[in-house]
């Protein structure tokens, strides 16, 4: 994968030092994640937008322990840049078998345009070299867009399916079970065939944190976690019909006010049941990709994509 520079890592780079970041470093890392994401929403708010907000007591938690658990599977590409002030960015990546994907990269309001992300991007990307794909989840700010572009992945738009759940639309939803750590090895399977890699170790750290549903049946199989505010996190299926069965079981299960994120193109049997339940479509930033299409039957997350 090409970098757009070679820093000098663990060395200084102006006033700021570049280096791996560390457990100790995590909540540190999560406050700087924070403040860059609320400046962002903001910046990119349109009048049909949500007031932003700042990340709630567990969904910090849950940021803090992924972010975490990627330091110990990934050390070679988690990186921070600092100065005396302390942190003043980050970057989480990881890989996975022949995928390299980028979790989080954040720079503090203010400090943003001073050269701190070149060299924290370019450490995170040197960590990929050996991997034939790449996968990013990026948000609608342009500076951001034109960097992944530079840095070789087509860019994909993402949708959001937002608004409240029409619950008399809801069908009828059989075969759907509650998963658990049994269902590993059918969900690598599912994860390779969607997206070229399996989540291998993630799987551990998801079933901890979310609740899992799984459909597997003789005509076809799926997976869908859902996260810690009752929305879809993530959905794996072999074919549209088992996608789509899960996505009405996280609806039917989930709370009134709904949120599908990180939809493409690729996915249209969820705008489908979207557009059923009575949801709006709204355009929300990109899927970076590198050496691959757009998975499906597939929903990625933010950050475990």
């Amino acid at each position: 994968m090409r970098a757009l520079w070679r820093a000098p890592y663990g060395d200084r780079v102006g006033d700021l030092t570049i280096r791996p970041m560390t457990s100790d470093d995590v909540p540190a890392a999560e406050r700087v994640s924070d403040e860059g994401f609320f400046d962002l929403d903001v910046r990119m708010r349109t009048v049909s937008d949500p007031e932003p907000t700042r990340r709630g007591d567990a969904h910090r938690a849950v940021w803090i322990e992924r972010t975490r658990h990627l330091v110990t599977t990934d050390p070679g590409g988690c990186w921070v840049a600092e100065d005396d002030t302390g942190l003043v960015g980050i970057v989480t990546s990881y890989r996975r078998e022949t995928l390299w994907c980028l979790a989080t990269y954040a720079v503090l309001p203010g400090r943003q345009g001073r050269g701190i992300g070149k060299p924290l991007l370019a450490a995170a990307l040197q960590h990929g070299r050996a991997c034939t794909r790449g996968m990013l989840s990026a948000s609608a700010d342009p500076k951001a867009l034109r960097i992944y572009h530079q840095a070789g992945f087509e860019l994909h738009p993402q949708m959001s399916l937002t608004g409240i759940l029409d619950r008399s639309a809801i069908p009828v939803v059989e075969k759907v079970r509650d998963g658990s750590a049994g269902d590993i090895d059918l969900m690598d399977s599912l994860d390779r065939a969607t997206r070229g890699a399996a989540h291998g170790p993630d799987h551990a750290l998801m079933l901890r944190t979310w609740h899992l549903l799984v459909s597997d049946t003789t005509t076809g199989s799926g997976y869908a976690y859902v996260n810690e505010r009752g929305q879809l996190a993530l959905l794996a299926a072999s074919n549209r019909r088992t996608a789509t069965r899960l996505l009405w079981a996280v609806l039917a299960d989930g709370p009134e006010e709904v949120a599908v994120d990180h939809l493409t193109a690729a996915n249209q049997w969820a705008l489908d049941v979207g557009f059923a339940a009575r949801l709006e479509l709204h355009q929300k930033g990109c899927l970076g990709l590198r050496g691959m299409k757009p998975p499906a039957p597939y929903v990625h997350h933010g950050a475990l994509l």
